[in-house]
C-alpha cells in the first residue's frame, strides 16, 4: 500500500517535481555544413564533368563508358564514385534500360554540386550485369581475405530463391539490397 500512495503524491504534487525529475528531450542543434568548410578550399571556378554510363535491370549504374573530365583530379574523383553508386530510374521507381549521361555542375558562389541525369539511348546494356559499386565491393572483399590469409566466409544458410522482378514497376532500394544476387 505504501508505493501506491507514493505515486498518489507525485501525481498530485503538480508538474513542477515531475518535470524536474523527467529530462525535456530537445533537439541536436543543426551543423551548418558550409559554415565548417573553409571557402579557401572550394574551387574558385565553375567545373562541369560528363559520365556516360550503362544501367542494368534494377537501376544500378553498371559501368561508366566514358568520361569527360573537369581537369579538377579531386572533383573528377568525387564524382566518379558517385556516379558508380548512383541508381537511375524515373520518378514512378521504373526502370528505363539504356545509357544515361550523368553530368556535374559545381558552382563556385554556393559551393553546391548540381547533378543531372538525361537518357542517351535506350536498350543496348546487358540487363543481368552486376552494379558498379557492387563489383567493386565484391572485388574488395576478395582482397581484403586474401590479404589477411583467410577464406571467405563459408554460407551458413542455404540462399533464397531470387525475388521475381517485375520490368514495370521495379522494388524498392531496400528490397533489391537484400536480393540473395548482391
Amino acid at each position: 500500500m505504501r508505493p501506491l500512495v507514493l505515486a498518489a503524491a507525485l501525481v498530485l504534487s503538480g508538474p513542477g517535481l515531475a518535470a524536474a525529475a523527467t529530462p525535456v528531450p530537445t533537439a541536436p542543434p543543426r551543423i551548418d555544413v558550409q559554415k565548417l568548410q573553409p571557402r579557401a578550399l572550394a574551387p574558385k571556378k565553375k567545373l562541369h564533368v560528363e559520365y556516360i554510363v550503362e544501367v542494368n535491370k534494377l537501376g544500378q549504374v553498371a559501368r561508366v563508358r566514358s568520361v569527360k573530365p573537369s581537369h579538377d583530379p579531386l572533383f573528377d574523383a568525387h564524382t566518379y564514385g558517385n556516379a558508380l553508386q548512383a541508381f537511375i530510374r524515373t520518378s514512378d521507381g521504373h526502370v528505363v534500360l539504356g545509357t544515361y549521361r550523368l553530368i556535374y555542375d559545381y558552382d563556385p558562389v554556393t559551393l553546391r554540386v548540381r547533378r543531372d541525369v538525361a537518357l542517351v539511348r535506350a536498350g543496348g546494356v546487358n540487363p543481368n550485369a552486376k552494379g558498379a559499386a557492387t563489383d567493386m565491393m565484391e572485388i574488395a572483399r576478395r582482397n581484403g581475405a586474401r590479404q589477411r590469409g583467410a577464406h571467405p566466409p563459408a554460407a551458413t544458410a542455404a540462399p533464397s530463391p531470387a525475388p521475381t522482378v517485375n520490368p514495370r514497376r521495379m522494388p524498392d532500394l531496400p528490397q533489391v539490397m537484400r536480393s540473395p544476387s548482391h
